[in-house]
């Protein structure tokens, strides 16, 4: 049998596929990039740390959103290195969409599910955990 550890890894790596696939426009990266800047992370440099991935791959998908006029990056006065980074007009609403449409998915796999509500603020609670192991990873750093 299963246990309900495995079980949830295995669900949440299906439903993160199926998340994707709601977003024409939008990878699972690209989302987590937006993301992390609407939620207040200008600085490029940072994300790397906060998304739990390498430098190179977040100066990639960055240089990607810029390239497709959904970002724009500003050198940062004082920091020559450091570039700041916030959503263009069409990146807001390309995220607005795509958010939407995994909201939107996300709501119909569980509308099946007794206690859907239930389920959705512990997904929820999941997320401030893994911010909380972020910021204490960080300060051990």
């Amino acid at each position: 049998m299963t246990s309900p550890a495995v079980g949830a890894v295995r669900a949440l790596v299906r439903a993160s596929r199926l998340l994707e696939r709601a977003s024409e426009t939008l990878s699972l990266a690209d989302y987590r990039v937006l993301s992390a800047i609407v939620e207040g992370e200008a600085r490029a440099s940072r994300l790397a740390s906060r998304l739990a991935v390498g430098k190179p791959t977040i100066s990639a998908t960055v240089d990607s959103l810029v390239r497709r006029g959904l970002l724009r990056k500003a050198v940062v006065a004082g920091d020559g290195r450091a570039a700041e980074l916030a959503l263009t007009a069409e990146g807001e609403s390309t995220f607005a969409a795509a958010e939407s449409a995994m909201v939107e998915r996300l709501e119909i796999l569980c509308a099946g599910i007794p206690d859907s509500e239930g389920v959705l603020a512990a997904v929820a609670r999941l997320g401030d955990a893994i911010d909380a192991a972020m910021i204490e990873r960080e300060a051990r750093a």
